[in-house]
């Protein structure tokens, strides 16, 4: 990396360490927890047998020198990537910190549920979505960034993802990725470019050529867009303790009426396909998804590969244009009882989030980035599924904090129109089926939410039912025990919600078999207990 980069990450740790005689460290722990807080008088106290934080600018590289163990959890495809960035950083940072790293690779969607079960096992560094902030901050999972921290961080990215990087007035991570969201590839040889507008021009293209349409539209993150392209909302409101306390959504609606009709138009036709993966090999000629299936879908497509952001749909001679969920991915540093190390990783954090290494996941990945100045190079601005990306954001809502039982319960609003004749009344029972399960969650027991259940391929239940399950102190075993062929899958999971839910990856049975499911809350461990 350039040299100038390395002279402002050590004028950056500068600002930041001189700034603890006036109270506010380079960063400091959520809710009081890891890394010491200033003392009085200018000098970082060090944590329970940890090193006293460097109090004065001059010197400051000397105080950080040294060579740290460090664990950072990153998604498989970028494990190679991030080890060789964390090399590039320990050879060009003068401040004379070494970071020897351990590269695991865990999922942005899986790191914030690790996290959560055990905070101090835990990696050092990782990759998580935003949608998880609010449940790291509860869990003392997330190092708030102290001034200069927060500085970089909103002087250098895109307004949309410093805000996700926000809670209150104060910021908990550093923006990797703003290309959250997604888009419709297209096979130009079945849609010509004229079509790309009009849902009802592509369904007809597909229907002509025999070819189908992939759309996960029974998965609420997708169906939502629909009701965002007609004006409706859906928004969570907490308390200060980040409790959901109650919902403000027009779902079922008059606009909701209007986005049941465009999703009834596609899900009833024969070339609709459930499905968010790059079929072009297998009979589609439109794909809905994201960058991370870009390299995919080329490769499929070659000279036939279109990309555009979503089309419209009429209703009743009007036209709505369906919208869709934004969001970012984040880095995070975790609480640290050493506050010389948590300086250091802050450091190592800004490397990894600034300008060449998010444009390194443009070329490598395809991945959308942050960083304004990466936002505007010609690398970023001349990847077609990035300028698509851009172009859907228009119509796009920035994804917020969602309770975790709002999925399930959203995503059955297409299975229902799709049962349904089409009529107006069968699309209004099924708005208001989602209206009175979303009033549920906030009639829901103590004992409801906090028990486990089991929810899977199990028992003739397709991911649309929780199975009971009964505690013995950190031990739940479910009530029945289940018949289950090799290849079944299912998760345990708190509150009929996705918030806590266990294993990580789902856990697939190997030999088919009769068992009870088992779960240890306190580890998260998931095993099957052969019956008789």
């Amino acid at each position: 990396m350039k040299k100038i980069l390395a002279i402002l990450l050590a004028a950056l740790m500068v600002l930041s360490l001189a700034a603890c005689g006036g109270g506010d460290n380079a960063s400091t722990p959520a809710d009081g927890g890891g890394a010491a807080a200033p003392a009085e008088g200018g000098e970082a106290a060090p944590a329970e047998g940890g090193e006293a934080a460097p109090a004065e600018a001059a010197g400051a590289g000397s105080e950080l020198a040294g060579t740290y163990d460090v664990t950072i959890w990153a998604p498989d495809a970028a494990v190679d990537l991030t080890k060789s960035q964390v090399d590039a950083f320990n050879s060009s940072n003068e401040l004379g910190i070494t970071i020897n790293a351990t590269v695991e690779p865990v999922s942005e969607a899986d790191a914030a549920s690790n996290m959560i079960l055990d905070v101090s096992a835990g990696a050092d560094l990782y990759f998580f979505a935003q949608d998880q902030l609010s449940r790291l901050i509860q869990a003392n999972a997330l190092t708030k960034l102290g001034q200069a921290a927060a500085t970089f961080v909103k002087d250098n990215n895109t307004a949309g993802s410093v805000l996700a990087a926000q809670a209150g007035e104060d910021y908990y991570a550093y923006p990797l990725t703003a290309d959250n969201g997604y888009f419709m590839y297209y096979d130009k040889s079945v849609v010509p470019e004229e079509d790309v507008d009009s849902l009802e021009a592509i369904i007809a293209d597909c229907e002509a050529a025999g070819k189908n349409i992939s759309y996960e539209l029974e998965n609420a993150w997708y169906n939502a867009g629909f009701f965002f392209g007609t004006g409706c909302h859906s928004d969570w409101i907490t308390d200060d303790q980040g409790n959901f306390i109650a919902i403000d959504d027009d779902f079922n609606s008059d606009a909701g009426l209007i986005a049941a009709k465009g999703i009834y138009k596609l899900v009833s036709s024969p070339i609709y396909v459930n499905s968010g993966n790059a079929d072009f090999a297998s009979g589609s000629a439109v794909v809905v998804t994201g960058t991370w299936n870009y390299a995919t879908i080329l490769d499929q497509l070659g000279d036939n590969f279109g990309v555009a952001d979503l089309p419209s749909f009429e209703v009743d001679g009007a036209e709505y244009h369906i919208g869709s969920y934004r969001g970012c991915k984040l880095l995070a540093v975790k609480p640290q009882e050493d506050p010389v190390k948590g300086a250091a990783l802050n450091q190592l954090a800004q490397y990894l989030t600034g300008k060449d290494c998010q444009l390194q996941r443009v070329e490598e990945f395809g991945w959308g980035p942050s960083n304004k100045e990466a936002h505007d190079d010609p690398l970023t601005q001349e990847n077609p599924a990035l300028a698509a990306l851009d172009a859907q954001n228009e119509y796009s809502v920035m994804q917020p904090n969602i309770h975790g039982s709002w999925w399930d319960i959203a995503k059955v609003i297409t299975t229902d129109i799709k049962a349904s004749d089409g009529s107006d009344d069968a699309l209004k029972a099924a708005l208001q089926k989602y209206e009175d399960s979303i009033a549920a969650v906030f009639e829901m027991t103590d004992e409801v939410r906090n028990a486990f259940t089991v929810i899977g391929t199990v028992a003739g239940t397709n991911w649309d039912a929780d199975l009971p399950m009964t505690a013995d102190g950190d031990i739940w075993t479910s009530n029945d025990a289940f018949e289950m062929e090799a290849g079944t899958e299912f998760k345990c999971r708190q509150g009929k919600a996705w918030d806590v839910a266990f294993p990580a990856d789902n856990f697939v049975v190997e030999e088919a078999g009769t068992y009870y499911v088992q779960l240890d809350a306190a580890s998260g461990e998931v095993t099957l207990v052969p019956a008789g």
